[in-house]
Formats: C-alpha cells, sequence, structure tokens
C-alpha cells in the first residue's frame, strides 16, 4: 500500500502487515492495560499488627478488671496499632509476549491511517529550539494534540515542543501503544516509517 507525504502528491510504499492490518480492538485494550500496569511502582507498603513492634505482653488479665479482653496493644482496634488489612509490595506486571505486543502496535498504526490521523512528512527539523518555530510548523500541518515521531532523537524539536501543551516528541525506539493512543494525530517522517517496518516486519 502507498502512503502519500502531507501537502505533496509523492507516496511511499509501506508493508501492509504494519500499516494496513485490521483493527483489533481486544488486543490494543490489552495492550493499553498492561503498559500502564507495567508503569505502576507498586511499592506501597504497611505494616500488619505482626510486623508492628511491640505489644508481646498481653495488656491486663484476661478476667476481672471488667474491661474487654485484649491479647495485643498492637491490634488494628488500638492507637500505634496495625492496619487491619495491611497493603503489601506487588509486581502489576501482566503477561504480554513481544507477537502480540508488535501486533498490536501494527493495528494501531493502520487504525490510525485509516481515520486519516496519521501524518507523514518528508522531515521535521527547527532551526533553533524555539518553542515559535514548533508551533508554526504544527499550524501548518494543522494540528495540534499530536504525537511527532522521528527516525532518531532530536534535541532542538524535543526543546521546541516540550513547552507546548498536548505535544510530545519522540523517537521510533519511544513509541508505545499509550501515547499513540493518547493523542488526536501522530506525525512521523519517513526515514521514521522506513524504521517503524524494520521494528515491526512480519519477519520479527
Amino acid at each position: 500500500m502507498d502512503l502519500q507525504l502531507h501537502n505533496s502528491k509523492e507516496t511511499i510504499t509501506v508493508s501492509d502487515a504494519v500499516f494496513g492490518l485490521e483493527y483489533k480492538e481486544s488486543l490494543i485494550h490489552q495492550l493499553v492495560t498492561a503498559y500502564m500496569a507495567a508503569g505502576r511502582a507498586g511499592t506501597v507498603a504497611q505494616k500488619s499488627r505482626s510486623a508492628v513492634r511491640g505489644g508481646g505482653a498481653k495488656p491486663w488479665n484476661q478476667k476481672g478488671t471488667g474491661r474487654a479482653r485484649a491479647g495485643t496493644s498492637r491490634s488494628p482496634l488500638w492507637r500505634s496499632g496495625g492496619a487491619t488489612f495491611a497493603a503489601q509490595p506487588r509486581d502489576y506486571t501482566q503477561k504480554l509476549n513481544k507477537k502480540m505486543y508488535r501486533t498490536g502496535i501494527r493495528s494501531m498504526l493502520s487504525e490510525l491511517n485509516r481515520q486519516q490521523r496519521l501524518i507523514v512528512v518528508d522531515d521535521i527539523t527547527v532551526d533553533a529550539p524555539k518553542t515559535r518555530q514548533m508551533a508554526a510548523k504544527l499550524a501548518d500541518l494543522g494540528v495540534s494534540k499530536t504525537l511527532i515521531v522521528t527516525e532518531t532523537g532530536d534535541e532542538s524539536l524535543y526543546l521546541s515542543a516540550r513547552n507546548l501543551p498536548n505535544v510530545e516528541v519522540t523517537d521510533v525506539s519511544g513509541m508505545n501503544p499509550v501515547n499513540l493512543a493518547r493523542y488526536d494525530h501522530v506525525v512521523v517522517t519517513v526515514g521514521a516509517v522506513r524504521a517503524i517496518e524494520e521494528a515491526l516486519g512480519e519477519s520479527k
């Protein structure tokens, strides 16, 4: 299949397996969920009654005091006692093999292309790291909430875009299901298209 360059009659031939795949909604949902879950720290920790220091002695006799029975001063009912259902560190990672991940990314790129939200440009650069220049380029493209994908990292491009709301610049290796789903448009350079094809090809 062919992708047309923005504001040009030129087209580039791309792989149907990468940019012409059917939309797999359930897989994409699983992909985004797993990616976000993997970013969770899972480091929350609280002390249960057994983890709180002290409380080994029975506070008072079982009978004869007129007070309720108590076996430890570290009971969750007591001040400075342990938590009833103490949170413990856990791993939120969900299993997702590489083939599923690559298929999901291909499906997302294909759907962006079908919805005409994938904008291919020959190249996108700025003379200097100036927010004004980046804003002007995005205005020329007619986009606002945008992900810009380049073949390799461009520091000037990144610095120019970091103060713009809802604009993110990344290279092909930094492209992920969350930023593909988050933005209204994805602007990708020809070099990045070729790198994506190489990374997500059927042989991978």
